[in-house]
């Protein structure tokens, strides 16, 4: 596509929005979970008629309250919610009460900034860009929701969904054949691993959350990047698996979030997915045969 601006103001300047976006979605990841856990006690409460021991004295939500240190509730002022420079100015510690500031803030926003510049470099100055720079930071949010609380909201999943589906109504990233077949296959392939798994074992293997993102993968990229997706999110989540139970004694029956692995992996398909499936072809002599 023909660039819309010039790539020397274009490329830093996706960076620094990179940036700013991901102290965003520290507050989403963040706050997300805290919304939807106290809208299903209050629909329980609701559906059983019992009133709520405890409400909230004002709005929670991912505006209200204002950014604040959760130690001491001091309020966060502009010059030290700066992207990762605030971090380092203030050492990592709060500046009223000296607690300590967690060290994945900056790193969100610093993976946010660095995948945006990526995208800026890998697909230049188009509106293809600006659409998967919306699907990129919605996959970093649903990665480390998902780490911390076991959580694939639909509040995510499913406008990720739609959005791939609209996107490629119009052949942005892929023909829209592709995007709808690529949402079918995608929650289908995962439903029905979940109910084979079931119906051996009697457990649980994974949960719905995985196959709505595997749906809104397919979406974006087609049904033509399911397998990828599907072996690299599997090979990584096994092989992480396995060193935690080596290396910290994890208990192999405890749940693991397999979200991450297949948003990571998605996002690796979007990148680079012909340029892996073509090299495992050309190792195979598959190409050559």
């Amino acid at each position: 596509m023909q660039s819309l601006v010039e790539p020397l103001f274009y490329i830093p300047a996706l960076a620094v929005l990179g940036l700013t976006v991901g102290s965003f979605l520290n507050v989403v990841i963040y706050r997300l979970p805290k919304i939807l856990e106290a809208n299903w006690r209050s629909e329980c409460c609701e559906l059983m008629g019992q009133s709520e021991h405890s409400k909230p004295e004002a709005s929670f939500n991912l505006a209200f309250p204002a950014s604040h240190c959760p130690s001491c509730k001091a309020p966060i002022k502009a010059w030290q919610n700066i992207p990762v420079i605030s971090w380092l100015i203030l050492r990592g510690r709060c500046s009223n009460c000296k607690a300590s500031i967690s060290v994945r803030y900056p790193l969100v926003e610093i993976t946010s900034g660095l995948l945006s510049l990526l995208i800026a470099l890998q697909f230049g100055a188009s509106l293809q860009a600006l659409f998967l720079l919306g699907f990129t930071w919605t996959l970093i949010c649903l990665t480390l929701i998902d780490a911390d609380t076991m959580l694939l909201p639909d509040s995510l999943t499913l406008p990720l969904m739609w959005a791939g589906l609209v996107v490629n109504y119009f052949g942005y990233v892929t023909d829209f054949d592709s995007a709808f077949w690529g949402a079918i296959a995608g929650y289908g392939v995962l439903w029905l691993v979940f109910w084979g798994f079931k119906l051996l074992t009697g457990k649980d293997g994974m949960g719905y959350g995985d196959f709505k993102l595997l749906a809104a993968l397919g979406a974006w990229l087609g049904w033509q990047a399911l397998p990828l997706i599907i072996l690299l999110s599997s090979f990584v989540g096994a092989a992480w698996g396995i060193s935690q139970i080596v290396l910290k004694g994890r208990d192999n029956q405890q749940p693991m979030p397999f979200g991450p692995y297949l948003a990571v992996a998605g996002w690796i398909a979007m990148m680079w997915g012909e340029q892996i499936t073509n090299l495992y072809l050309n190792l195979s002599g598959i190409n050559n045969g």
